[in-house]
């Protein structure tokens, strides 16, 4: 009895297993045909999987596009650029329309200005010499100095605004040497710097003779230690062929409006260049 009830209870056991198994199916909803073409899809789709395949692709294309649209800010950039040199320039043309250089009465000397260059030259001829003059670009300072005078105070704020403008004055007299000086223009004088005589064919082959050996030229003494009534000869050589304290005004009213004839110049350039 007790081996059947083993036998008979392990065949019960699997008997209530299948019938156990049985019913739980039983219980269950029946399963509902899928239509043809979902059977189709989902036989022949293969279930989505995140890949890190898929997002490199995805970044690549992001960086390929934000790498279209970098031009795009490079044109706004120039476009920018572009207006303001624009402005710059109409507010340039309103400045030199308002500051028109007068020659003085009698300017006894013919102003060669190349467009382009930093300096321009005066050319006279006299009494069978040339005289040119170099003029370069005036270097601004100010000159006001404390002073516990009102009057003297207000005097140096007057002038605080000074200039000087560096000249290279020389005297040719047909193919031979030339008598060349270096002076510096201020708004009340002209001074000597220093002076040379030059022999354009002698002082290259001194030049070269002394550069093979080490050697300095003497080019005279400096100015300031020549006898005073020497340096006064001197003045008074420059003044009679038109090179006066009374030019300095004009040359720096002139060297200004060149300056700002280069820098118009300067930015009409840069803008065609810009919007090329």
């Amino acid at each position: 009895m007790m081996m059947m009830r083993s036998v008979g209870g392990g065949i019960l056991r699997r008997g209530r297993t299948l019938l156990v198994a049985s019913s739980r199916v039983s219980h269950l909803p029946p399963t509902l045909p899928l239509p043809l073409p979902l059977q189709r899809q989902s036989s022949t789709s293969l279930p989505h999987i995140s890949s890190p395949f898929t997002s490199l692709r995805f970044l690549s294309s992001s960086s390929s596009s934000s790498a279209a649209a970098a031009p795009k800010k490079k044109v706004s950039a120039d476009d920018k650029l572009r207006k303001v040199i624009q402005s710059e320039i109409e507010c340039a043309e309103s400045d030199n329309a308002q500051h028109q250089v007068v020659l003085p009465g009698n300017f006894p000397f013919q102003i060669l200005d190349n467009p382009g260059e930093q300096t321009i030259t005066l050319k006279r001829d006299i009494a069978g010499e040339t005289i040119l003059v170099e003029v370069h670009s005036p270097n601004m300072y100010d000159d006001e100095e404390d002073d516990d005078d009102d009057d003297n105070q207000s005097d140096n704020d007057d002038n605080s605004d000074q200039f000087t403008i560096s000249l290279t004055v020389t005297v040719l007299k047909g193919d031979g040497p030339r008598l060349e000086f270096s002076c510096t223009a201020t708004p009340d004088q002209i001074s000597i710097d220093t002076m040379l005589i030059k022999d354009p064919d002698a002082a290259a082959a001194a030049a070269a003779a002394a550069s093979l050996e080490n050697q300095i030229l003497y080019e005279g003494p400096e100015f300031s230690d020549l006898d005073e009534n020497l340096q006064k000869a001197f003045y008074t050589y420059l003044e009679d062929r038109g090179i006066k304290s009374s030019l300095t005004n004009f040359l720096q009213e002139y060297m200004n409006d060149k300056e700002n004839r280069e820098y118009l110049t300067w930015l009409k350039s840069m803008k065609e260049f810009v919007e090329k």
